[in-house]
């Protein structure tokens, strides 16, 4: 398979099902979406942060063994936090976060763009060798597990920045900050259950992330009836 065949195929099986995810996050969350230009330079910018991420990972790599708990954790906690990064530099410091729910939807747009690149760069090895049963296999567990997995970690952090969202500026730092680290630790257990888990285990994790993300959903409706909570004084 040539390179310009290979990557056509590999950025649509890692591109086009984040999108459909991000269509059903944009409707979950309310009937008014954000602007659609700021929804598309969060995906686009959450591509980006793969790139970032990637030198990011090496370098821990040079000082840290790979498979280690340490690497294992400093490895999400760079993810999370690029992805964060990005969000901010987009969208949460803008005149565009204008309600709580806009942080959520943000950051999951910024999440589902970053899991479309990587998605699309963990296609590229077994197609250039026309290994299909593992090109369906890596798009498929990444599908329901890797992708989720990116949402769930921002999600969180977006909900915390919600619950922030009338609070004062040093407060909304505070709960910024617990969200990263909410989903660092979240992106860190699961990264060390799927590289020692085999089997009815694995199946466990990705079954834990499922049912986070319904209870996701269900804090997503507790975020919106606080929109309209007054600025508080306290």
């Amino acid at each position: 398979m040539d390179l310009i065949h290979t990557l056509t195929i590999a950025s649509i099986g890692g591109i086009i099902p984040c999108l459909f995810w991000l269509v059903f996050w944009l409707r979950e969350a309310h009937e008014t979406p954000e602007p659609p230009r700021i929804i598309m330079a969060c995906f686009v910018g959450g591509m980006m942060a793969t790139l970032i991420v990637f030198p990011i990972e090496y370098f821990i790599g040079l000082f840290s063994p790979e498979g280690s708990g340490l690497t294992i954790t400093l490895w999400a906690f760079a993810e999370e936090i690029v992805k964060f990064g990005v969000c901010w530099v987009i969208a949460l410091r803008t005149r565009f976060e204008v309600r709580p729910i806009d942080a959520v939807i943000y950051m999951v747009t910024v999440a589902l763009g970053f899991a479309a690149l990587e998605n699309t760069l963990f296609l590229i090895s077994p197609l250039m060798i026309g290994d299909t049963a593992t090109t369906l296999m890596t798009g498929h567990l990444r599908f329901i597990g890797a992708t989720l997995l990116h949402t769930l970690t921002s999600a969180t952090i977006g909900v915390f920045i919600a619950f922030a969202f009338f609070k004062r500026p040093f407060q909304k730092e505070e709960f910024a900050l617990m969200g990263i680290l909410a989903a660092g630790v979240l992106h860190t257990l699961f990264n060390f259950f799927i590289l020692e888990g085999k089997g009815a285990q694995t199946f466990l994790v990705f079954a834990s992330v499922w049912l986070l993300i319904m209870m996701l959903i269900v804090v997503l409706e507790k975020v919106k009836t606080i929109t309209n909570i007054p600025i508080q004084n306290t």
